[in-house]
């Protein structure tokens, strides 16, 4: 007998068990079929053990070297095998970073166990008993939470700052701020949940904002923590002083969004000694400026700058692959505000400008409609963007920097996503500040794994990375005559392999 490969019309690959009599070629088994290498080589193993097995004669005798592992293995159960992988994986990161310092460790169980299951805190606890083996109750962990933030939120932000100084050879010359909206699914509001603008959409819910403040490549700085109905532009001068005063951090670069342009961010800027690159609004300028970037005759990648004042420019790029989008988009948003005034779900509360909405208009006292003028009028700005500085850099360096506020926004897309940070469901203060402080602590984590498996140059993605770490296992067995007790890691597949080196060989 042996095991044949065929390969499919589909493109996979069947494997089976062939034997061969009197010269004709009979399917003794199939093993099914599989389309990448690594399940390939598993379903040939499988076979290849299945003719090992049927040609070995019984072993009417068994040798005492047997009967002492079936005796072992008769002892044991499913508390002798522990799911070690986020521990060996991400542990291993947060005693790089500098975590291990705290020396809490719950706080340890916490952080490791949102970034591998990121569940509630009583699935947490369930988590931790059946796969780690440490017994915890909610209560204890409702009460570490409660005083977590005030005795750890400068600890953690002290140790992410240091290894941000690390990775980045101790420059930090250009940082990028932005905010986000986290909301609760109670209903209530209390002196830090507020209804507010939300940017999820959530206007109903009362919610908090988080102010991040990262370096070049995304790793992290510092947070803070503001009221659900804060105006984000008031808060960028706050943080950024706060900050500073804590790292002795000198004056960096700011790069932010366009939701905290306003002239008095820009006059705070500049009088606290601190060069920004703050996004355009462009239809919000000035008439004169307006007439003149619409004078201009743009191509492909063309630039123009424009002096709003005696220290500050604007910088407007055209783009085709932008013009396209915006295109597209203001058509989806006007076909969508079609169809609702069609079905006459839009009401005088909907005449906002939010987004399209600003294409709505009332004519008569209760009839809503879409001014065509002004959404044709509209095409005009379709590819522009445009930047405001005071810095002394080139319009190619000022639009490459704003290209990186990407990093920010990526932190918030992969804590709200991969570590599940939203929604809510804390109703205390202190608890709220708390999950924070910890989805912050993952964050570094998190990030530090990226630039690990990106400088390996592994195909593991962040999220399988993660969800092969659930079944990396460690087995503690008593050895019957010396009654030691050892623990080890079982035989790992080749991607737990791949991602246990990577870990070792740079953390």
């Amino acid at each position: 007998m042996f095991v044949r490969q065929l390969k499919n019309r589909s493109g996979s690959t069947s494997v089976q068990i062939i034997s061969k009599a009197r010269g004709r070629y009979k399917v003794v088994r199939s093993f099914g079929s599989a389309t990448t290498r690594q399940e390939i080589d598993r379903l040939v193993q499988k076979a290849q053990q299945e003719i090992d097995h049927q040609s070995k004669p019984p072993d009417l005798f068994p040798s005492e070297s047997d009967q002492m592992i079936r005796s072992v293995l008769s002892t044991l159960s499913n508390s002798n095998i522990q799911t070690v992988g986020p521990e060996i994986i991400f542990g291993k990161i947060y005693d790089h970073i500098g975590f291990n310092k705290i020396g809490e460790e719950l706080f340890r169980h916490l952080v490791i166990s949102r970034i591998a299951f990121p569940l509630s805190k009583l699935k947490t606890i369930d988590y931790l008993s059946r796969y780690q083996g440490v017994s915890l109750e909610i209560d204890s962990v409702y009460r570490f939470l409660d005083k977590l933030n005030s005795r750890l939120k400068d600890q953690v932000e002290q140790i992410a700052f240091a290894h941000t100084l690390r990775v980045l050879e101790g420059k930090i010359s250009v940082v990028f701020y932005d905010m986000t909206t986290l909301y609760f699914e109670a209903s209530d509001e209390d002196d830090l949940r507020k209804t507010g603008f939300s940017k999820d959409g959530k206007h109903q819910q009362p919610q908090i904002f988080i102010g991040l403040l990262v370096g070049m490549g995304g790793y992290a700085i510092g947070y803070d923590i503001y009221e659900g109905n804060t105006y984000e532009g008031h808060t960028l001068i706050p943080f950024l002083e706060k900050i500073s005063r804590k790292f002795s951090l000198d004056k960096p670069v700011v790069v932010a969004d366009a939701g905290l342009l306003s002239n008095e961010n820009m006059m705070a800027l500049k009088e606290n000694g601190y060069e920004y690159i703050l996004g355009a609004r462009l239809k919000s300028e000035p008439e004169r400026i307006k007439k003149k970037i619409l004078q201009t005759t743009f191509t492909d990648g063309s630039t123009i700058s424009i002096a709003r004042s005696e220290d500050t420019r604007l910088i407007v790029n055209y783009s085709s692959v932008r013009a396209t989008k915006d295109e597209y988009n203001r058509r989806r948003g006007l076909m969508r505000l079609e169809k609702q005034i069609k079905a006459g779900r839009l009401t005088k509360s909907h005449i906002n400008k939010r987004g399209y909405n600003k294409y709505l208009r009332l004519t008569g006292e209760i009839t809503i409609d879409i001014d065509y003028e002004k959404y044709n009028y509209d095409h005009v700005w379709d590819g522009l963007k445009g930047y405001i500085t005071n810095s002394r850099i080139s319009n190619q360096e000022v639009m490459q920097n704003y290209k990186n506020l990407w990093f920010v926004e990526k932190a918030f897309r992969m804590s709200k996503t991969d570590l599940r940070i939203r929604p809510i469901y804390h109703r205390l203060r202190d608890r709220i500040e708390a999950h924070i402080c910890i989805a912050f602590t993952a964050y570094c984590i998190y990030k530090d794994l990226e630039r690990a498996l990106y400088q390996a140059k592994s195909t593991l993605s962040l999220k399988k990375a993660t969800e092969v770490t659930h079944n990396m296992y460690q087995i503690t067995i008593t050895l019957p005559a010396s009654n030691h007790t050892e623990s080890h890691l079982l035989k790992m597949d080749q991607e737990q392999q791949e991602l246990y080196d990577i870990i070792q060989n740079n953390f």
